[in-house]
């Protein structure tokens, strides 16, 4: 009894931290999403967003977050694997994450140099003869910023998920006569899918209302549900618009997370 009052005492930060910071800002964004630029309630803002213009800014938005997480998976899963096999991989994971800590903005205005006109990059290409290019404000740079950007979280859950494989299953498959592809197909990966699962997640999500890099490196020229929100709450000043498309993004992140959510498997 007393084991159980402890427990329940120590569930209330965490229940307190839950409703000020999860449950409230989302019935708040919830109310406001009723309400018209006038302040009057309302559900045009529900009927605006199924209008050509949103729709198609939710499947570019679907479409930049897809390449992205695709893009982060192709790079991350092998060099999660090579890292499982290297002396210190310990040191070589935490040489790849630190990264991650560096603040956004400081990358995003790094890549600015790197890929302007007469940056890093375009010294090199002109180097070699192909001459200056506009890279910067294009598909390219965003994509390749955002995975660049996204990529430890990517890697950490997959190398987790390799690093805890029991080598007997591959020695076992080994034995049985089985191909090095077929012991990725048939073995490795699907028991690392858990792994990949939380990998999708934590890239995708973001990726999906991605705003800032979408203004440095795109250019504007990149429009995502993200950047339609902060220009409603930032230079429309039309809060209910906002908040009805926050509302979409966080009801389509709840389903991709029960998508690629982990279950548990009876034994």
């Amino acid at each position: 009894m007393e084991n159980k009052f402890t427990r329940n005492i120590y569930m209330v930060p965490y229940a307190l931290w839950i409703a000020l910071f999860v449950i409230a800002p989302i019935l708040l964004v919830l109310y406001y999403s009723f309400f018209d630029i006038e302040g009057n309630l309302s559900l045009i803002n529900y009927q605006k967003f199924f209008t050509p213009v949103y729709l198609k800014m939710t499947l570019s938005s679907f479409w930049y977050a897809f390449l992205i997480t695709l893009i982060s998976l192709i790079v991350a899963y092998p060099t999660a694997y090579l890292l499982t096999k290297t002396k210190h991989k310990q040191l070589w994971l935490l040489l790849i994450i630190v990264p991650s800590w560096i603040n956004l903005l400081l990358k995003a205005y790094a890549f600015l140099g790197i890929f302007g006109t007469y940056g890093i990059t375009n010294s090199f290409l002109e180097v070699i003869g192909i001459g200056s290019q506009q890279i910067l404000f294009t598909d390219f740079s965003f994509i390749f910023v955002s995975v660049y950007i996204f990529i430890p979280f990517m890697i950490l859950p997959i190398f987790n998920s390799l690093n805890e494989l029991n080598p007997t299953l591959i020695d076992a498959a080994n034995d049985l006569g089985a191909s090095k592809w077929t012991t990725f197909r048939r073995v490795i990966f699907p028991l690392t899918i858990d792994g990949v699962k939380s990998g999708c997640q934590v890239v995708f999500i973001p990726a999906l209302s991605l705003f800032m890099l979408t203004r440095l490196i795109a250019g504007n020229r990149v429009i995502t549900l993200g950047t339609a929100i902060e220009q409603h709450f930032l230079v429309t000043q039309d809060w209910g618009m906002g908040s009805t498309i926050a509302v979409f993004l966080i009801i389509i992140m709840f389903l991709f997370m029960s998508f690629t959510g982990t279950r548990k498997r009876g034994i």
